[in-house]
């Protein structure tokens, strides 16, 4: 059903291309990344980038309804772990990190209002929703163990044993796993304020997903995402 909206709304895009008043663009940037909820912590926030071709309907003067097709990477950096830990006299030291990236293909639905600065200059104010689709990704992690000192042969196999064990919490899995990853439809509201200069674009936006992407029941899970765009309009 989820995809079906996604296709729909695809539908009505390209359907709306041969009216009046609409152009369409390019559009590429950076993304600044994290999730939000109430058993969210310790996360911090990721880079990424956004593509995509841009739709802009002016059905009024300086009045527009602005949409797309964008490919877009989220996610954030979930949790660094330090690690301090003896085996004999051995210590192990260092820590683990975990980041989670997340592709999606997303669509904006948003209401913009253009105010003239002067001539070929508007600064565009919008918002609206969006729906998007998990694609791709992967949920992995680092280690940065180390072993301090040499290692008696007596205890090589236990050190090697607890630096397995470690390594193995860095195994990377898909982001839309369906037992260990988030659930790939995601939905929520976004606000931007842009500028055209002619053809060219600029545009600084920020989204705030509504939807819990967490698989467990128990737990609120909910992306947010800043992004940073230029393009060019035909």
């Amino acid at each position: 059903m989820k995809k079906i909206v996604l296709a729909l709304a695809m539908v009505a895009m390209v359907g709306a291309v041969s009216a009046q008043g609409l152009s369409l663009g390019i559009k590429g940037g950076v993304n600044m990344s994290n999730f939000y909820g109430k058993e969210v912590k310790d996360t911090k926030m990721k880079l990424g980038f956004n593509v995509g071709i841009a739709a802009d309907y002016e059905f009024e003067s300086n009045v527009a309804i602005q949409s797309g097709l964008y490919f877009i990477t989220k996610g954030a950096k979930l949790s660094s772990t330090k690690i301090d830990q003896k085996v004999g006299d051995i210590k192990l030291s260092g820590t683990v990190d975990k980041t989670a990236n997340a592709m999606y293909l997303q669509i904006p639905l948003h209401l913009a209002y253009k105010i003239d600065v002067t001539p070929g200059a508007r600064v565009v104010l919008h918002a609206g929703p969006y729906a998007a689709y998990g694609v791709g990704g992967k949920i992995s992690g680092k280690s940065t163990v180390k072993v301090s000192g040499n290692v008696p042969a007596d205890q090589k196999a236990a050190v090697d044993a607890a630096l397995k064990q470690i390594n193995a919490s860095t195994n990377s899995v898909n982001t839309f796993d369906k037992k260990m990853g988030y659930k790939p439809f995601d939905a929520g509201v976004g606000i931007g304020v842009g500028a055209e200069f002619g053809s060219f674009l600029v545009d600084l936006g920020w989204d705030m997903g509504l939807l819990n992407i967490s698989r467990n029941k128990e737990v609120n899970v909910k992306s947010q995402n800043a992004h940073l765009a230029v393009g060019f309009k035909f």
